[in-house]
This record gives structure tokens, sequence and C-alpha cells, in this order.
């Protein structure tokens, strides 16, 4: 890739800047390897937006993925969603998250408000 930055505009471009990012890669922030390396991820991460764009995860599954991260159980999740069967409900997607469940779950365990909001699978199908 040349000296100048440029958009990211086609494929090659994309590939190119790759490339660079990985002969880069380790450099020192604050030098100037390390301050195109920062532009260069910033125009790939624009690019990627735009050609690969990738769905929020679904609330079931967001609930899901921080319960093995965090290795909790069912039970864990009571004081966020109430009793054991409205667990249960809502891991079987037969009850949609309530505001104050949703509340919850993004103050207790750092969940993003915009992914629990969305409808899980189960309710676009219906």
């Amino acid at each position: 890739m040349a000296n100048n930055l440029k958009p990211i505009r086609t494929k090659a471009d994309y590939e190119a800047a790759l490339a660079e990012v990985e002969r880069l890669w380790g450099a020192k922030r604050g030098t100037p390897k390390g301050d195109r390396l920062d532009v260069l991820a910033t125009l790939i991460d624009v690019y990627e937006t735009k050609h690969y764009p990738m769905d929020p995860p679904d609330p079931v599954e967001a609930i899901r993925f921080r319960m093995e991260q965090q290795g909790l159980t069912r039970k864990d999740l009571e004081p966020m969603i109430g009793p054991r069967n409205r667990v249960a409900d809502v891991l079987n997607r037969k009850r949609s998250l309530s505001i104050e469940m949703i509340r919850q779950l993004h103050d207790r365990l750092g969940i993003s408000a915009e992914v629990l909001i969305r409808p899980s699978r189960l309710d676009k199908i219906a």
C-alpha cells in the first residue's frame, strides 16, 4: 500500500490494507507506524461494517452466552428475571423479557440493553 492513506473502496484495497496491518502489527502507539496502524484499523472497520454487517445477537442467545462466560446457572438469573419457572420460560422463548428484566440483566450482567430489547427469534416467527 502507498504511503498516503486513502479510503478502502474495493476488495483489493481491503486485502492490501489487511496485509499492511499484518506487517505493522505490534507497532508502538504514538509512533508513525503505530499511528498508521490505528488509521488503517479504522478504515478497515468502516469497510467491514458497510460490506459485512453483523446482526446483533438474539436476546436469549446473549443471556445464554453470558451465563456460559460467567459460569452462571438458571438459579443465578432468578434475582434478575424472577422465579425458576419464569427463568425457564424466558430461556425457552415462551416469555418475552419485561422492561424490568432488561434493566436487571443490563445492570448486573452488562448485556447491552439494545440487544435485550430486540425480539427473540421465536417472537419473529409467531
